[in-house]
This record gives structure tokens, sequence and C-alpha cells, in this order.
């Protein structure tokens, strides 16, 4: 199996398809980065910009390049000797186009009859044989409006087919929609009505059973040849959680491909370890995101910034158990909401326990992991039992009662609980409490913990040396195209810990001058104003209609509190129009920006040579400043990159400004290291730092190669830099392959070492680094 030793994340759509790619390889590879790292290439819903609502599993989507495309990379990469990852996506198919699915229109024109009734997870009982489908408007004659046209059934612009023999005697169209094996209802009826899994709540998504043989056969002959053929290295499983039974799948994943490397779409929680026995070399790195993350946050600003959470909260209770309460909340909202039907289609599977949806639900609120994958992490199920009947004695004896159910492997239960566990936490925490609580919002990523406030460096250097021995080949992550905020935006935010009295006082100034009544959301979303500038008004505006419409405290999507959306854009107006609120926002970036944009190199640094396999989220080797989907999917300027890139290969090392060089510098340095001696890279030791501003610095050595970065900048600085600390290096000669200085080893000043950047990549001097410092 061929391992990366580096990946570059590209997003590959109509407008950077699989050639645009290929023209790019050059700069990747300049880069140093060891793979391409694509996002989904199969056929898609027409307009699709991110490819994981699949179509037609047999070919390369034609606008993202085609077969043509992909072979013409494969070729340009191998000549430059990089490797190919490709994003699969194997849980659900894109059904918003009923005609452009082959497989869904032959569903819903035979039903139960088709082929396909095994491929898709209906429960065809729940609606008396007919698939539900959630398109209707409110209106009370809204199958009124439907129309046969050209042996289709039409409902506006969306086209369904006919059943044979349904529609050959005049019938009015409604007499023949129902005689149809679907049935239009109001879209509202999809959280409690709907009979078939979707992929959380979007109805567009429809799930596929790909533990059938011939669903997993049909579905993955494409991306198996990819993999046969040589074409592509390695795979990254989207949403394995979704799956019936991921273990398997995954088995049959590496037997189809004959062994490739496979990286799972996973998150972790808290301690959790990836199963065992799953065939594959890793997560795609969230759960590395975060210690990253945390190592570099004042511990000393969570007093502050819980007394400041809980009076916005409006709640006396400490803060740390206020989060799991919100936790909580959410997730049993989400399952006596929008994933009702989910819980529902459960509670059918086990008739023998009378009023099982409630218990049902409080166990999936109490979860506290995304998932089981029975028999291992029967434990989960078990914690979540004790917890659901603590909090509701009421239910104890139908919690008794469903736990031998739902811990049997084999039982229908059993499995569609697993499944659905992950869609609740999902939805109730990423996609809902992470938009409800604002201590510290850099926190409040995908795969971390935002009750975690902090970990001391300690703890970090237990997390990096656990990685290196368990899962060297995962992937490490800061940003991808899931992250609510990109890298730099949460280093900047994360300032905010060091001076949490200031921000405080800076806020509350805000907040008088473009009120929200919302006070945890108001909080969330100045982070997000000070973590992201310069922002466009359009690209903060489309963020704070969809952060207050997830939070869902003040409007939400299915039912929009216009005048709270007034304020809203009226906030964020403010930001760009009145004077007042503009230079309270430009004078607290100036008075964070540099401490932030140290934190971004020590946190780009520490993933790029930390144990685990890093990636380069496509633009992120400049400031990554975007922030939720589809902020961070906007076109990538490698023009300018390449310019930088060049300068900089011809000797230029830029100051840390606002043009993002100097993090260049970092990624590009690092990257070829990496790429062109992995055997720098072959432990993991923490580098001990002495003296008083010891507590700055995260240093560790990786065999013969040395990271060395700054954490808490402000505090560093106000207490008067480094002063007598120092570090402990073997005593030989060792450059700096980021500015290329030289220093003596054994006792190194921080003051001299770290006087141009707050990061340095240390490499003994008798190594040959200039293939490092120069490609």
């Amino acid at each position: 199996m061929r391992l990366p030793l580096s990946t570059y994340r590209l997003q590959i759509r109509e407008s950077f398809d699989l050639n645009d790619a290929s023209e790019v390889t050059d700069y990747v590879t300049s880069l140093g980065a060891d793979w391409l790292y694509l996002s989904p290439l199969l056929v898609a819903e027409p307009g699709s910009d991110h490819g994981y609502d699949v179509i037609d599993h047999s070919r390369i989507d034609p606008v993202r390049g085609g077969a043509s495309g992909l072979a013409n990379l494969a070729d340009v990469a191998r000549s430059a000797g990089r490797g190919i990852l490709v994003d699969i996506v194997p849980n659900h198919m894109g059904v918003a186009t009923p005609s452009a699915n082959a497989w869904w229109w032959d569903l819903l024109t035979h039903g139960q009859g088709s082929r396909y009734a095994e491929a898709f997870d209906v429960d065809w009982a729940a609606a008396a044989g007919r698939i539900r489908i959630p398109v209707l408007g409110d209106g009370d004659g809204e199958l009124d409006a439907l129309e046969l046209v050209d042996g289709q059934l039409r409902y506006y612009d969306n086209a369904f087919p006919l059943a044979p023999g349904t529609a050959d005697d005049g019938a009015s169209a409604q007499t023949v929609h129902d005689r149809q094996n679907y049935e239009l209802v109001n879209w509202r009826r999809a959280d409690a009505e709907l009979n078939y899994r979707r992929f959380f709540a979007v109805n567009s998504l429809a799930g596929i059973r790909v533990e059938v043989p011939w669903v997993f056969a049909e579905s993955h002959a494409e991306i198996v040849r990819w993999v046969r053929e040589g074409l592509v290295d390695g795979l990254r499983v989207d949403h394995p959680d979704g799956l019936a039974d991921p273990g398997g799948y995954l088995d049959a994943l590496q037997a189809a491909t004959g062994g490739t490397y496979v990286l799972v779409e996973k998150i972790l929680e808290g301690s959790e370890q990836l199963p065992p026995s799953w065939a594959a070399a890793g997560t795609t790195g969230y759960d590395a995101l975060g210690d990253i993350d945390r190592v570099l946050v004042d511990p000393a600003g969570k007093v502050v910034l819980d007394d400041l959470e809980g009076r916005l909260q409006g709640t006396p209770a400490e803060i740390d158990a206020v989060w799991p309460e919100l936790i909580y909340d959410s997730k049993r909202d989400i399952a006596d909401g929008i994933l009702r039907s989910e819980v529902l289609r459960l509670a059918r599977l086990i008739p023998e326990v009378p009023g099982a949806d409630d218990a049902l639900a409080e166990l999936l609120a109490a979860f506290p992991v995304y998932r089981s994958y029975l028999p291992f992490g029967v434990d989960h199920l078990n914690h979540a039992a004790r917890a659901a009947a603590a909090r509701r004695p009421d239910l104890a004896a139908r919690i008794d009662a469903l736990l031998p159910v739902l811990s049997d492997p084999e039982h229908p239960a059993a499995v569609r609980f697993q499944q659905t566990s992950g869609m609740v936490m999902a939805k109730g925490v990423e996609d809902t409490a992470f938009y409800r609580f604002s201590r510290l919002t850099s926190l409040n990523e995908v795969g971390a913990e935002p009750g975690e406030f902090a970990i001391g460096v300690d703890e970090f250097h237990a997390r990096q040396q656990h990685r290196q021995a368990v899962l060297p080949a995962s992937m490490t992550t800061l940003s991808t195209h899931d992250t609510k905020r990109g890298e730099d935006v949460r280093a900047r935010i994360s300032v905010l810990a060091e001076i949490p009295a200031e921000w405080e006082s800076v806020l509350s100034e805000l907040r008088s001058l473009a009120p929200l009544d919302d006070g945890p959301f108001e909080k969330l979303l100045w982070e997000a104003v000070i973590g992201a500038w310069p922002i466009t008004r359009e690209r903060l505006d489309a963020y704070a209609e969809k952060a207050a419409r997830e939070a869902g405290t003040s409007t939400t999507w299915t039912k929009q509190n216009e005048a709270f959306e007034k304020r809203m854009h009226e906030l964020v107006a403010a930001v760009f129009d009145d004077s007042r609120v503009s230079d309270i926002v430009t004078a607290f970036v100036r008075r964070v920006a540099q401490a932030g944009w140290s934190n971004s190199l020590s946190a780009k640094l520490i993933q790029l040579t930390a144990p685990g396999v890093p990636d380069v989220y496509q633009g992120s080797e400049l400031w990554e400043t975007s922030l939720v989907d589809p902020d961070n999917r906007r076109p990538v300027d490698f023009a300018v990159r390449r310019d930088y890139l060049a300068q900089i290969d011809r000797g230029w090392l830029p100051e840390i400004d606002d043009t993002g060089a100097a993090k260049l510098v970092v990624t590009s340095r690092a990257l070829r290291l990496r790429r062109d001696k992995p055997e720098l890279f072959s432990r993991y030791l923490p580098v001990p730092a002495y003296g008083s501003a010891a507590g700055h610095v995260v240093a560790f050595d990786r065999g013969d190669a040395v990271t060395v970065a700054t954490r808490l900048p402000l505090g560093l600085e106000a207490a008067g830099g480094w002063g007598d600390t120092t570090l402990e290096l073997a005593g030989r000669r060792w450059v700096d392959s980021l500015t290329g200085e030289r220093f003596e080893g054994g006792t190194v000043r921080l003051a001299d070492l770290l006087s141009r950047y707050p990061v340095a990549l240390l490499v003994a001097d008798d190594f040959d680094d200039s293939r490092a410092l120069e490609d």
C-alpha cells in the first residue's frame, strides 16, 4: 500500500475541473505536497458545486472533466511523482431531480417491483407501499397544480414518472397521482412522515444500502476501476457512520481495490478510538485540529469568558454544566423535530415496546458519541441508557426493555439505531449547539469539543505520542470544506482568551450600537467579524443568516423571524456603514491581528510536522479566513500563490502581514522537508523549554527535525518577551529550514531562534537541506 506523506485538497467542480487540477499540479509539487486530494468526481446533481449529491455512479462527471480529465491528471501527477486521493460518497445519492437519477426514477416508476427497491432504504409499510416525496407547498390546493405532460406528472418545475398503465384512461392528473408508487406530500411532513432514509435531514439525499452486495458492486465499479488501473492511489470515505455496517463496508472496499490507502470521515469524541477492526489508515483529521487549536488557547481566560457566557445565556449555573445541557436539549429537539421520522421508524421495528419513540429519542439525546459499531461500543449504549433513565425515570422500564434489542448487532432496530444516533449528534451538536454556545467560538469546530477549553503543552505532547503510536498514517487538518471557520479565523479568535476583559468591553460597545437581543448569537457573530476581518458585506450577510437559522433561537430555516433578521442585516450593514461601529472593529482587529497571525503560523507548523499525514486545504497556504460553507469553497487565486512562492524561492523572507506570504514560507518549507526527507519524521519526543517564558513554547523532536512554536503571544509580549528562555538541543549545528539561519547546538536562546518568525523548523546542519529550501 502506498502511503501519502502529505496532501493538498482541491475542490473539483465545473469552474475548476480535473483539467484545471492538472494545470496546478506543478504548483502543488513546488509547494511541497505529496498527493493531490480531490473532492467527489462522479456525476452529481446539475449545478452541484460540491459533488456530494451523486446521481450516477458509473462515470466521472463531464462537467468535472470526465474520464479523460482524470486520466490526464493521473499522467501529470505520475510524471511529477504525485499520488491522488479521491473523496467517495457511499451513503447516499442525490434525488432532487428524479429524472437525472436513473436508479431513483426507476424506483418511483415501479415501486416495490423495481430492481432498485433493494438499493434504497425505504419503509414501504409506513405509507401503504408508496414513497412519500415532500415537495408540495403550503397551499390547500397544491395538488390542483399537477399536470400530465409528455408522459410525466408535473408539479411546476418538478417532473415525476408514471407507472405503466396508470395514465391510459384519460383520468385527471390528481387521479393519476393517486395510482403512483409515490405520494407527493407537503414539504413540512418530511420531519415526521418521510419513509426513506436521508443524509441527515436533507430530503434531496436518499440513503442507499451498500451492505447489499450488488449495490456495493454497481455503485463502486467505477471507483474500483480508478484504483485497479492506477489512476488513484487512495480513497476518502464520506460519512461512514451513515452505513448499516461501516466495518463490513471497509472490508469490502479493501477486497475490491486490492488494499488501497483508505481514510474515513469519522468524528471521534474525546478519548473515543477508531474501531480497531476497521480496514482504514485513520480519520480525516478533525481530532488533530481540536488538539492544535486548544494548545494555543490561554486557560487563564476561561474564568472571565465563562462568566460572560453565563450572563449571555441567562443562567447562574457553572458554564461547564451548561454545555452538556445545551447538547442534550439540541439533540432532543432534533430527535423530536427534523429527525422524528427516523425515530418513528425505529419504534415501528420494536412493536413489543409500546411508546418506544419517547424512550428512543431520550437514548439518542443521551448518546455520548456519534454511534457504536456493535459489539464494539456497546458501553456507549449502556452509558446512554443510564443517563436517559436518570433524567427520565418515567421511561426507565421502556429503556430497560429496549436495551437488549439495541445491543443485538443482528436486530434491525439495533442497526438502524446506530445509523440514527450519528444523524442526531451531527444535527444537534455541529449544526445547532455550535451556533448557540459562544464562550470562545474558535473551539466550536467540527470534530472538536467546545466543552474542553484549553489543553496544556504536556497533554498536547501525550496526545501526539499516542497518534504516532496508534495511527501514524491518519490525516491531520486545520481547514476543510466542512469547517465552520477557516483556520486563521480561529487562530485570531483564540487570542480573545488572552484578553477576555478587553473583549468583553469591546463586545458591550458593539452590542449597544447594534443590538439584537440574542446575547450568545450576537457574541458569535461579532467574533466572526473580528476573526474574518476584512470581509465583504455579502459574505458576512450570508454567514449571519445561515448561523442565525442554524442556531434556531431567534429565527429558523422553516419559520423566519422577519423582524429579527431585519435587525441582524442592519447589524451587518453597521459594520460597514456606521463609523462608530467600524472604528471599534478596526481598532480591535489591530489589537489582535499580529497575535492571531502568530497563532496561525504556530498552528500551521505544528500541523505540518506533527504525527499523521498533513492536509493543506486549497489556498490555506496563505491566510484562510473563510467562514462556513459555501464561503469556504470560494475560488483560489493560484497566480498570486505562484508569484509569492517564486519570490520566496529567490530569497524573499516576507514580513508577517496581511499578504499571508509568511505562512507560505512555513507551509512550503515544512511540506518540502516532510516529503523529501521523511526519515527525519520517525518519532515524537517533547522538547522542554527552560526559563521565565517556558510556558509560551511548544517544541518537539521528530527524529532529526525539531519544531518550535510560540503560544499565547500577547502574554509573552506583556512579560517582556523571551528573556532567558532556552531550549536544549543536541550538540550539533542546526539550520532553521524557514529562514536558513544557522545555530550552534546545546543551549539555544529562544530570543535568537525566534527573532524573525514566531516559529522555527530546525534540521541538523549535517543534513543537506538544499532540497527543503529550494524545489
